[in-house]
């Protein structure tokens, strides 16, 4: 899949508006617990810094429902970019709005500028025009880096497209020319394996992954969804109510197929959502009542572990359990 990167752009002198994926995890303590994703947004922001583009970085930060909410604010991210960058990064008090766009304006070459979480406008997910006009008329090109984000049609990742010259960063195009190899001709058997919380997040990633893999392997709290759709008790874990129906048919579409679909066949469950919680481990489909499943369970490690040790391509999208917590 060929798409136009920052490579065909020339930056130099111009404001650069990117969308990066920064949704880190943050312990009790609002610190972060792990940079990953701040560190592979370094590239595309070194080399506009290094080509002389003013930079405008747009990202998100947890679910906070269109809302300001201090704790879902981008300062610590900006702390770590500052560091990873060896450079200054200003943090933005909104993401849009007069004060932003004069932010905007007196950056010079090489500067970076983070907005505040973009979440904090409702406009975002529901891809207002307004809110994406607004963005754009910050830059003079965009660049989409965040292929964490990339799947939802949101202000600042398709919105903003319509309004600028649009091209990938480096993140987007090493996922694509990756996953492009592996959905175009993966060595078999393939396996993917699917986690995360919602399976109407990743209805569309399943679907398209039931016409290729050989076995699909679902956990994390998505798998809840999955039970309570086949008839079992979940207590208090994960439930994405409005796709309890879409969870049965995706269980009946890779039967026909000849996919299998693999689901824990042990739950570590706990009392409460948190590290210190009283836990045990029970089967996957006896749940009981007044707990919830927060990880897998050895049983399924294992189970997990045979299965991708047999494979020669995995694709892995989400977490297996609540890996926020070191328990």
């Amino acid at each position: 899949m060929k798409k136009k990167t920052l490579r065909d752009v020339d930056v130099a002198h111009k404001r650069v508006l990117v969308r990066e994926d920064l949704n880190v995890p943050l312990g009790p303590d609002g610190a972060i617990t792990d940079d990953r994703r701040i560190e592979a947004a370094v590239p595309t922001l070194k080399y506009l810094m290094d080509h002389h583009a003013k930079v405008i970085v747009a990202a998100h930060l947890g679910r906070p429902k269109g809302k300001r909410d201090e704790k879902y604010s981008l300062k610590p991210v900006a702390t770590r970019l500052c560091e990873l960058l060896g450079a200054p990064v200003k943090l933005a008090p909104d993401s849009a709005g007069p004060d932003v766009e004069q932010l905007a304006k007196d950056l010079k070459d090489g500067e970076v500028l983070l907005l505040e979480n973009i979440r904090f406008h409702p406009g975002e997910e529901k891809n207002d025009p307004e809110l994406a006009k607004r963005l754009a008329a910050l830059a003079d090109i965009y660049v989409n880096d965040a292929f964490g984000a990339a799947h939802r049609a949101h202000a600042s990742t398709e919105g903003v497209a319509h309004h600028l010259p649009a091209v990938a960063g480096f993140l987007m195009e090493k996922e694509i020319n990756y996953l492009s190899r592996v959905l175009e001709d993966p060595e078999r058997p393939f396996v993917s394996i699917l986690g995360g919380a919602k399976v109407g997040d990743k209805i569309g990633v399943i679907r398209n992954l039931l016409e290729k893999v050989d076995r699909l392997i679902i956990g994390g709290g998505m798998a809840y969804t999955f039970f309570k759709a086949q008839g079992y008790e979940i207590g208090k874990s994960l439930l994405d109510k409005e796709n309890i129906d879409v969870a049965r048919e995706t269980l009946e579409q890779a039967k026909q197929k000849g996919v299998s679909l693999e689901l824990p066949v042990d739950i570590v469950v706990g009392k409460e959502f948190s590290n210190d919680t009283e836990r045990k481990v029970v089967p996957a489909t006896e749940i009981p009542e007044g707990w919830e499943g927060l990880d897998i369970g050895p049983e399924t490690r294992e189970k997990f572990r045979r299965i991708i040790l047999d494979a020669k391509t995995v694709v892995w999208n989400g977490p297996m359990g609540v890996f926020e917590f070191p328990n």
